[in-house]
């Protein structure tokens, strides 16, 4: 399950929403083949299409 939070800038997470990311860092990632691991190649693409997106979200 994915859970999403959106921190405005300057705003400080709950400590609940902290918790929960620190027992989600000691779970592992489960590939599945709905969501299998990525070649280091298809990884690459992935991060570089983040890197644009988050551009234009900074930008807009």
């Amino acid at each position: 399950m994915t859970r999403t939070f959106t921190i405005k800038e300057g705003q400080t997470p709950t400590k609940a929403q902290l918790d929960e990311v620190k027992e989600a860092v000691k779970r592992g990632i489960q590939f599945d083949e709905d969501s299998p691991e990525l070649s280091p190649a298809m990884y690459k693409a992935f991060k570089c299409s983040v890197a644009q997106r988050n551009r234009r979200k900074k930008n807009a």
